[in-house]
């Protein structure tokens, strides 16, 4: 069994390769976790955080962003960085460790924009300075291997944790794209909606983890990654793996209640709530 096997002082890229031995040696079978999204939203962290344990997974990893739309963020940070739990930058993060200005996204309406104006200048008039700094160190991408196998971990794309892949992205685009970062399996978050994507007659597989802490899907659970390495020695890609999206239930009046008194805008408690689509 391993267990956290990172090292924050690498740049934009982290490898692991991760050979058989590392396989439960009765089962020949690793457990993963790989959660995204929490943004802020210690209560859910924590609900997934349990459901984890229960589960047994051999490793854990994060796509990111844990800042922003809860007040929670330097727990949430804190929590991530006792674990030790490897996580890249996601594009939240990335505007909070480098001061980045605020971009308006056409997608959102009036309400939205203020809102994400507020929840950031409160992320960073609160952030700790040590916590700052944390984020300075996350990787942009992290590459796992089993045998033949390239897997893939990234928060937008492989190029920009700033681009949405959604379920229906077209194909062709997404199977090159995962051929110019020389992938079989990529796992990404970002979009906050949660799928599995098989292409290619089997050979590649698109997943998105969902979101922990600021789900888009109607149900508003906490969502994450189950991924079951079977056999890296296995022929094909379909016989590697067997991936499951896991929803978890939380204390979400804890949540609502919590930003409700707080600076982060009411915005985002209405949103999870479900009086906002």
């Amino acid at each position: 069994m391993i267990k956290y096997l990172y090292n924050f002082s690498c740049d934009w890229y982290h490898f692991f390769s991760l050979s058989p031995s590392y396989l439960h040696p009765k089962e020949r079978m690793m457990k993963i976790a790989v959660i995204s999204d929490i943004h802020g939203n210690l209560p859910a962290l924590e609900a997934v955080l349990e459901d984890i344990s229960r589960y047994g997974a051999d490793q854990l990893y994060c796509l990111g962003d844990l800042t922003d739309a809860a007040p929670w963020h330097n727990e949430v940070i804190q929590r991530i960085r006792t674990l030790r739990i490897p996580t890249i930058m996601g594009n939240h993060d990335e505007r909070i460790a480098y001061d980045l200005p605020v971009k308006p996204l056409a997608k959102h309406g009036p309400e939205e924009r203020a809102a994400r104006l507020a929840a950031i200048e409160f992320t960073r008039n609160t952030i700790t300075v040590d916590n700052k700094q944390f984020l300075r160190t996350l990787p942009h991408l992290l590459h796992l291997q089993f045998g033949r196998y390239r897997i893939l971990l990234a928060h937008g794309t492989p190029e920009s944790n700033e681009t949405y892949l959604y379920a229906d992205h077209p194909e062709e685009i997404l199977l090159d794209m995962m051929h110019r970062a020389g992938t079989d399996l990529l796992i990404t978050g970002h979009t906050h909606l949660s799928y599995i994507r098989t292409m290619d007659n089997g050979r590649k597989t698109a997943i998105n983890t969902g979101s922990v802490g600021r789900s888009k899907e109607p149900d508003r659970l906490a969502s994450y990654l189950r991924l079951e390495i079977s056999n890296s020695d296995a022929p094909t890609l379909p016989e590697l793996f067997k991936a499951t999206i896991r929803k978890v239930e939380y204390d979400m009046a804890l949540t609502l209640t919590g930003i409700r008194n707080s600076p982060v805008p009411d915005f985002y408690a209405d949103f999870l709530s479900g009086v906002l689509t």
